[in-house]
């Protein structure tokens, strides 16, 4: 973690730097150039202060939320400006470095407008840009009754973010328009409290699947992230969330299994708590959940964190066909176009985005419905999942 701080210092200087020069050549202002550095200087000093305020206030949340978006809209213009700078300096060194280029710096500035608007999109518009995204998967042994089966998937919610109603309802209105078979729900239904579902229950109990809606929680759902006023209060909040996903009409699956049944046939859905490395939290138990499962039976784990599929469930000695997870986000900022893929989550999960296959055995990871941090989404859009199983002939 620390190595990764120091390298994000170490790219914000050089960007700054660099797109400094840009702006000295083109401006004689002083002035101007005075108010780059006023910028940056509120930036950092609004994020230290931050820092200091009580861990999981409301407040805290919002000024990091603000400062989150201020950076990005500060730092990604100048890190993508910076190469163009670099190279002309590799060019001046042979020729004895001579002024910049004025139109050098012109083309600097113009590059870092379009990414300065492209970042204001994601951080105005791009909270509520979901994504549909589709995938289907054959299987030899899916019992034939469930050739076709659809599962609309969704996860980090994170409610405790949302303020716009219509924004909510616009993707709400999208996981129901998808008919699936079964809505399935993957973790981190708010940011710390249950009490931050209270004003979208109306809302969610409206998504409607003919099989069902079940779910589990993920790592913010237990309250852990927040200071409590006691170990009773937290446990309560916890209560009162699992109380929230029957309100909402979805069945909670802890440890456990439920069997779906279908023209005669049934598939088996598995649900965890929250299992993850990196310093989360290790609370679900695969061994509890599967106990008593047919070894034979078609089955389906809701994982909310993506590493207990490497870490627990690939070594499982039940053979765990479909693995649905999320936690990732895609960290809310990245590129996906024309097939290629890329956010710096990536350095931090091997398994981050999307579907992955080892061992004869799946694993598709959701980017989320909600946003937490970041009041927006850059790149990396909201996501309702559509998976369909299919039966290899």
């Amino acid at each position: 973690m620390a190595k990764r701080l120091y390298l994000v210092i170490v790219l914000w200087l050089m960007a700054d730097l660099y797109f400094y020069q840009a702006l000295r050549t083109l401006s004689g202002s002083g002035t101007f150039l005075w108010v780059y550095w006023l910028v940056d200087g509120l930036l950092m000093g609004g994020l230290v202060a931050a820092i200091f305020l009580p861990r999981g206030s409301r407040l805290q949340q919002t000024l990091f939320s603000w400062l989150m978006g201020g950076i990005l809209l500060a730092f990604i213009p100048r890190l993508f400006s910076t190469p163009l700078l670099l190279l002309e300096d590799i060019t001046r060194l042979f020729r004895g470095f001579p002024p910049r280029s004025v139109w050098i710096s012109e083309l600097v500035l113009a590059l870092a407008a379009v990414i300065f608007f492209i970042v204001l999109f994601g951080i105005t518009r791009g909270r509520h840009f979901y994504k549909v995204r589709r995938e289907t998967i054959s299987f030899p042994d899916l019992p034939e009754a469930f050739n076709g089966f659809t599962i609309t998937q969704i996860t980090d919610v994170h409610s405790g973010s949302f303020t716009n109603a219509a924004g909510v309802q616009k993707g709400l209105d999208l996981v129901n328009a998808q008919h699936s078979d079964v809505i399935l729900f993957t973790g981190d239904l708010v940011n710390n409290r249950a009490t931050e579902m209270d004003r979208w229950i109306p809302a969610f109990a409206g998504l409607k699947a003919p099989l069902g809606k079940f779910s589990v929680l993920g790592n913010h759902d237990y309250g852990d992230y927040v200071q409590w006023e006691s170990p009773e209060a937290k446990q309560a909040n916890l209560d009162r969330l699992k109380e929230v996903h029957t309100e909402i009409g979805f069945r909670l699956l802890l440890d456990e299994a439920i069997t779906l049944k279908k023209g005669g046939a049934s598939i088996v859905l598995l649900g965890v708590e929250n299992w993850g490395k990196g310093g989360f939290h290790q609370y679900g138990d695969l061994k509890k959940a599967s106990s008593g499962v047919p070894e034979n039976a078609f089955k389906i784990l809701l994982s909310h964190d993506p590493s207990h599929w490497e870490g627990v469930t690939l070594g499982h000695d039940q053979h765990i066909h479909l693995t649905l997870s999320g936690h990732t986000h895609g960290m809310q900022f990245g590129i996906e176009l024309f097939g290629f893929k890329w956010s710096p989550i990536k350095y931090v999960y091997k398994q981050w985005a999307g579907l992955y296959r080892q061992a004869g055995r799946f694993l598709y990871v959701n980017r989320g419905f909600g946003f937490l941090g970041l009041k927006g989404r850059i790149g990396i859009w909201p996501e309702i999942t559509v998976i369909t199983l299919k039966r290899d002939a």
